[in-house]
């Protein structure tokens, strides 16, 4: 038994029975043998077997019951990691080794390590000393300005010293290879096969394998320290037993005659060519994040006392005026005091069209002016700003891992070994079983250890992640994490909100109805547009702008009330007037309404308008007609989900005949109406319970977040609220309904490029492994080259499999948006056209 004891801060705590539960419920994990929660002090104090209980185990189980563990997080560039392996071992040695840390993960293309860890037991330099110490580089994120500042103090420096190392290989081993090859063949007569021919070939090997190859020693004792294997180890075998073998012979010349140093140095030089080029096709799967920082400017025109001043960006405050001519970017955010114009945003939102802007509009920065002159005041700055959060966002993303790498992982984790296992098997077959003698052995043994690639495995997911996330980032479309890209292929139903998705969102009156003598239709609209001048519904808010549109005089409400899912009850002019839905009506009049006004409604809400029943004094006096104009293209979008073979569905707490003649626009299956906003979250779990497959939820207010949490995918318009954005696992940038289609054909595009990848990593290993082995050999019909696989021509093959991994991978960059070639839709309905939930 392995005892600790670890006191914890705890949030979240209203009196000592929270205390007590907490007690209860920590007591029946396995191997904790005492805690103490001291509800005054906030803290938990626990003794445990850290054999049988594990620190995360602890925490996740408090944050089950509702409370909070303060955590802080770190991101970390890793440098030195040469395969999946490296990943494994950073990760353990964070998981294991480092006391505090939550969580880890470290993701092999970013060269990223995310970290979550309790402050109160270590900090980010014991964390960067526990990666250093277990041999890896380590760079925090914050110590740069940004990406771009990491790979050029860090990664620059690196790729050209390998370049440089690359070029001395070949200065030395180019030469050695025509040696070699040349005295084989018979070309250069008797003086190549002298004894000090070896001699010269040892001394052009040895800056090569210790120079050039040095990183790999380096990277194998790393490696085998932290008690993992890695790729860096396979080529170190490989190399040095050719090396090794030749040095014996030429120092023990009964041994044999024929020495491979030129094999060793080959396996090295073109081992490092293949390094080279994944490293700059690695740079490029960062592209689209680079592109983000590039669209920054790094100067404003500031107005200080009266005169205008270019400074840097740096030095913006909150609350400058900065002056925006034509054709220049916004440096930040800021809301228009002074000016119009056509703004560019294509470069955010994947919007095409400039949107206009006037005094009293959101400006975003990095943005572009098309027109006119622009005075605005800046409202965000640096780390704040909308263009910097997505640049987080996305780096955040890129580096989240998606659960189809698990498989690929599990493999890296036993390959190294496995592979030295069937190396030292092929040596013994061909060495004692098949008679062919030691050096036969030998050479297919080394073809074994440097044809088999780690780094393939490593990089086939997260390469595609990252293109796949970073075009997203250009098209406006903003994925979470790597889950959120991952699931979304695979949903059967989209659950679309009415007010703001499939709508513009901004309602206007389209009739008004008075049954009372005594008011007119202006008295009735000056009596709720009064009663709604404390709401902030959009329904509200266009009773408002209606009766201030007709020049008429609005007072002050008393004794305003909001009923949720409702409407709201005022007090006007000494009545009591309430302003609502039917279930408002329901609850407030005291008398029934008559027919002519119910027989108005029904035509209203045929014609697809809300209806808002006007109520004074417990009597049903009038009607308000509200219309809420379709989207555009949001016909399209729902044709193109059908064609995808989506079950389409609208939920909404609007009126069923209202939300069915909307549905029959627009052609949805089945409508989900009348659902108050604490309903839809249990609707989309009904839904789920339902359908066979995954449920996405496409929504943009408040209301929607719970349903947008409970759905498989949760789908946020980026006109919406921030809460729904928080909520949501995919953010649209705008407010176009076609761009869920789109989000989807990239889904379906960035898993089919990890399956080809995946596929190419095992398929590489599977057959090619055999054929290093010599399974072919008795195959006379085939060519030499392949029944006994020279170990230079395992090592080009070895460099060139992660290569061709990571440029499958780019070639997400081409992704227009448009594909219809991932499935074969079935159009076929599950539900009848429309239900009321």
């Amino acid at each position: 038994m392995s005892e600790a004891s670890l006191t914890l801060a705890i949030t979240g705590m209203t009196c000592t029975n929270c205390s007590n539960t907490i007690e209860r419920q920590l007591k029946k994990l396995p191997g904790l043998s005492q805690v103490n929660v001291n509800f005054a002090a906030e803290q938990a104090i626990i003794t445990f077997d850290s054999q049988q209980l594990k620190l995360p185990q602890i925490i996740n189980k408090i944050q089950s019951l509702g409370y909070g563990v303060p955590t802080a997080h770190l991101e970390l560039a890793v440098t030195g990691m040469t395969c999946a392996n490296c990943v494994r071992a950073v990760e353990r040695t964070l998981l294991t080794k480092t006391p505090g840390v939550i969580a880890a993960t470290v993701n092999f293309a970013t060269e990223q390590a995310s970290i979550d860890y309790l402050p109160s037991y270590t900090d980010a330099t014991k964390i960067s000393a526990a990666i250093q110490q277990a041999g890896y580089g380590v760079m925090s994120t914050a110590a740069a300005e940004n990406l771009t500042a990491i790979e050029q103090t860090v990664k620059s420096p690196e790729i050209s010293r390998q370049t440089r190392q690359f070029w001395i290989g070949v200065m030395f081993t180019l030469p050695l290879f025509i040696l070699s090859m040349g005295r084989d063949l018979g070309f250069w007569g008797d003086w190549a096969q002298q004894p000090f021919i070896n001699w010269l070939m040892l001394l052009m090997t040895l800056p090569v394998q210790f120079y050039v190859g040095g990183d790999y020693y380096v990277g194998a004792w790393k490696s085998l320290r932290n008690a993992t294997a890695n790729m860096e180890v396979l080529v170190v075998m490989g190399t040095s037993v050719a090396f090794g073998y030749s040095l014996a012979v030429l120092l023990i010349p009964h041994l044999g005659h024929h020495v491979y140093f030129e094999t060793a140095a080959l396996i090295i030089t073109l081992i490092k060519l293949g390094k080279l080029l994944e490293a700059r096709a690695k740079g490029q799967t960062g592209a689209a994040i680079k592109t983000l920082i590039g669209l920054q400017p790094k100067t404003a025109r500031v107005i200080l006392a009266g005169q205008e001043k270019d400074i840097p960006l740096t030095e913006v405050n909150v609350g400058d005026l900065i002056l925006i001519r034509p054709g220049e970017k916004i440096p930040v955010d800021g809301q228009v005091i002074e000016g119009q114009s056509a703004i560019d945003e294509s470069m955010l939102t994947g919007e095409s069209l400039p949107v206009t802007k006037r005094v009293g509009d959101t400006v975003i920065g990095a943005t572009l002016n098309k027109q006119g002159l622009l005075k605005i005041q800046a409202t965000k700055i640096g780390s704040q700003t909308a263009l910097a959060q997505i640049i987080r966002l996305v780096q955040t993303a890129q580096g989240s891992k998606a659960s189809i790498q698990r498989l690929a992982d599990q493999v890296a984790a036993i390959f190294v070994p496995t592979i030295i296992v069937i190396a030292l098997l092929t040596l013994l077959v061909w060495w004692l079983g098949t008679g062919a003698g030691f050096t036969e052995g030998m050479i297919r043994m080394v073809a074994v250890l440097v044809i088999a690639c780690p780094c393939a495995l490593g990089l086939a997911t997260p390469t595609a992640i990252m293109v796949g996330m970073g075009k997203g980032a250009e098209l406006g479309i903003l994925f979470k994490d790597s889950e959120a890209l991952e699931q979304l292929h695979k949903i059967k139903v989209i659950v679309l909100d009415k007010t703001g998705t499939l709508t513009t969102g901004q309602p206007t009156v389209t009739a008004i109805v008075t049954e009372s003598e005594q008011f007119t239709e202006e008295d009735l609209l000056r009596l709720v547009a009064t009663a709604e001048r404390g709401s902030e519904h959009p329904l509200g808010e266009a009773i408002v702008k209606t009766a201030k549109a007709r020049d008429l005089e609005l007072t002050e409400p008393q004794q305003f009330e909001a009923i949720p899912g409702q409407g709201i009850v005022a007090t006007v002019g000494g009545r009591r007037v309430a302003v609502g839905n039917q279930r408002l009506l329901d609850t407030q009049a005291q008398v029934t309404a008559s027919d002519w006004l119910t027989a108005e409604q029904q035509r209203l809400q045929q014609h697809g308008n809300t209806v808002v029943w006007v109520i004074m004094e417990g009597q049903p006096v009038g009607l308000i007609g509200i219309a809420d104009t379709l989207k555009d293209g949001a016909k399209e979008a729902v044709t193109a989900m059908h064609r995808l073979g989506l079950q389409v569905l609208m939920l909404t707490g609007d009126h069923q005949s209202t939300a069915l003649a909307m549905a029959q626009a627009v052609g949805i299956d089945r409508v989900l109406a009348e659902v108050l906003p604490a309903g839809k979250g249990a609707a989309i779990t009904q839904l789920q319970q339902e359908y066979p497959g995954l449920v996405a939820m496409v929504g943009d207010g408040i209301n929607d977040a719970p349903a947008l949490a409970q759905a498989d995918v949760g789908i946020a318009l980026g006109t919406g609220t921030e809460v729904a954005m928080e909520t949501a696992g995919v953010i649209l940038m705008r407010g176009d309904l076609r761009a869920v289609i789109q989000a989807i054909h990239l889904s379906h595009a960035t898993m089919r490029t990890i399956r080809q990848n995946l596929v190419w990593a095992f398929g590489y290993n599977v057959v090619l492994i055999p054929i290093a082995m010599g399974v072919l050999y008795p195959f006379t019909a085939l060519p030499m080259m392949l029944r006994s696989l020279h170990p230079a021509l395992a090592a080009a093959a070895m460099a060139l499999s992660s290569v061709s991994v990571v440029t499958n991978s780019l070639r997400l960059r081409q992704f227009k948006g448009v594909q219809n070639t991932f499935w074969t839709p079935t159009l076929k309905r599950l539900k009848p056209p429309v239900q009321q939930f």
